[in-house]
């Protein structure tokens, strides 16, 4: 599907961002190894997460889907039951990623995690190396790739320090943790988002975090309250970017996820210059886990931009949302430059390449470096045609493009942004409302 987006003359209004897909994933996996009734409010309805609930029922957890989020019967800690056949984790690499740990300790069972030809793109060997040091048994295509194929065993706790900054790596590890006997102590030199270590604090399991490192001791059973998933801060970063962009553009984004783990594109745009107001986490001194999530409101308007760096410690606090970063620095006075960000190669497309390109093609000036790009703003935009390349971040940085540049921007495969935000276009459609004129295309293949 080709969809055009034509210049926006502002976005008005108020929206909820779409509920978190990151903490959607681990909160129905986490509902999948509890052995009571999981109740989870706000659930995302979205490609990614319902793969993630369609591989919890194979292994034997009930699913109930309502209006208002879901219900999840799971299989407990140790009782996942060996599926008929691969377990099709589609375009979802968080899953691919973090499922592993828990099928790793489920001892004498066989799995075998496939997906979409995208997803057979995406190294998997970052989880194998510690899972294997775990006493795990993996294989998986070039010992790399999937598909890949899991036999439960008895799991040890190790010591862990994770070579580059990964949330999914590290809840791997943690979730094997569980499992595993002894204590498990997993290190990282930057923090990254950390979901999981909340929900298992929440779910009452013995997890705490000490001079860089998280320290998790194996549990019996786990029993998680009932939670309210919040609004995706990588999913309304989008529309706060498009409110920086448009002159004349005034937003309120409600009740959005903000994580002190998940929050520096806000930081960087208000670094640059842009008007945004949100009540932002600030991280724990004591280095505490907090069991909740927390979240605000976003008020976001339209105003002038500078260029800056990002370096490699920022990176895993807006590693998705670093593309926007890029659409932001095409407008700024001066230069933009994002440095350390080389897992952007390894996403649902190389996003380094594919961002660098289809800016480029939009008519901005910018480079790309190994690990990251540079951006010389010129202040505007031209506009173009955008190709998604099968990855729903680029479908959606090509349609905010579009609203701020002069002559809109036809995006090719716009439907991938199903896989995280369905409603993408009915959300900026109610915020161009008024207008008088359509800003929206189909367009016709």
């Amino acid at each position: 599907m080709n969809v055009r987006f034509d210049p926006a003359r502002n976005l008005r209004g108020q929206l909820r961002a779409p509920a978190d897909k990151s903490i959607s994933h681990r909160a129905a996996l986490l509902g999948a190894m509890c052995a009571e009734p999981v109740r989870i409010d706000n659930f995302l309805k979205a490609a990614d997460t319902k793969a993630t609930l369609a591989s919890a029922r194979a292994l034997g957890a009930l699913v109930e889907v309502h209006l208002s989020g879901v219900v999840m019967r799971g299989a407990g800690l140790r009782g996942a039951r060996s599926p008929q056949g691969p377990i099709d984790v589609g375009n979802a690499g968080t899953l691919l990623r973090i499922l592993p740990g828990w099928l790793a300790g489920q001892e004498g069972r066989c799995f075998t995690l496939d997906g979409d030809q995208s997803i057979r793109r995406r190294p998997v060997d970052r989880i194998i190396a510690p899972l294997r040091a775990m006493g795990a048994e993996l294989q998986a295509r070039e010992d790399r790739f999937a598909p890949l194929s899991i036999r439960g065993r008895a799991l040890h706790g190790i010591e862990y320090d994770l070579p580059v900054a990964s949330a999914q790596v590290k809840s791997c590890i943690l979730l094997a943790a569980l499992l595993a006997e002894g204590r498990t102590s997993v290190l990282e030199s930057l923090p990254s988002r950390d979901h999981t270590e909340r929900m298992l604090a929440r779910a009452g399991a013995p997890i705490t975090r000490r001079d860089g490192a998280i320290d998790l001791c194996p549990v019996d059973e786990l029993e998680l309250p009932a939670l309210t998933v919040p609004g995706d801060i990588s999913s309304a970063a989008f529309f706060v970017a498009a409110a920086i962009l448009v002159p004349g553009s005034r937003l309120l984004i409600r009740d959005v996820g903000v994580n002190s783990t998940r929050c520096g594109f806000l930081q960087i745009a208000q670094r640059m210059g842009a008007i945004v107001l949100a009540d932002l986490e600030r991280p724990d001194a004591d280095g505490a886990i907090a069991p909740e999530e927390p979240v605000s409101d976003i008020d976001v308007a339209h105003g002038a931009l500078e260029g800056t760096t990002v370096e490699g410690h920022e990176v895993p606090l807006a590693i998705d949302e670093l593309p926007l970063v890029a659409l932001l620095g095409c407008f700024a006075e001066g230069e933009t430059t994002v440095r350390g960000a080389g897992e952007l190669r390894v996403k649902e497309s190389d996003r380094i390449d594919t961002v660098v390109r289809g800016l480029r093609a939009l008519g901005a000036q910018i480079e790309a470096t190994a690990d990251g790009f540079c951006v010389q703003g010129t202040g505007a935009l031209r506009g173009g045609v955008l190709d998604a390349h099968g990855d729903h971040r680029l479908a959606m940085l090509g349609a905010i493009a579009g609203l701020a540049s002069r002559d809109g921007v036809e995006v090719r495969g716009f439907e991938v942004a199903d896989v995280s935000y369905p409603r993408f276009r009915e959300d900026l459609a109610s915020l161009l409302s008024g207008h008088g004129d359509a800003d929206i295309h189909l367009v016709s293949q």
